[in-house]
């Protein structure tokens, strides 16, 4: 992976997030009291990062073993309440661990 492709992708999620968030306020000139719209319009940034970054956890390594084994140690980290540099070394070391024996 290059450097303008990592930059791009970093540049193409801002510009979704950015313009998702900013249209509401350029369009509705009141304020929202939809509860469901609201929930809605809170979650697509998360949505959004998660359809670009997933694809990409699951080819960065030489095996999908690898990737599988990182990924359940990150949700497994996160679904505990652990900060997020616990759960990116737990996903590291499970991933190395993985392509090391499998």
């Amino acid at each position: 992976m290059n450097n303008g492709y990592i930059l791009l992708s970093i540049i193409i999620m801002a510009a979704v997030t950015y313009v998702i968030r900013a249209l509401p306020l350029t369009v509705f000139h009141k304020k929202i009291e939809s509860p469901f719209i609201k929930r809605f319009l809170y979650y697509i940034p998360y949505s959004v990062l998660a359809a670009m970054t997933i694809p990409a956890v699951f080819s960065s390594t030489e095996t999908v073993h690898g990737s599988v084994a990182g990924f359940i140690a990150a949700l497994i980290m996160a679904l505990l309440g652990k900060s997020l540099p616990v759960a990116a070394a737990s996903a590291v070391v499970a991933a190395f661990l993985a392509e090391m024996l499998l």
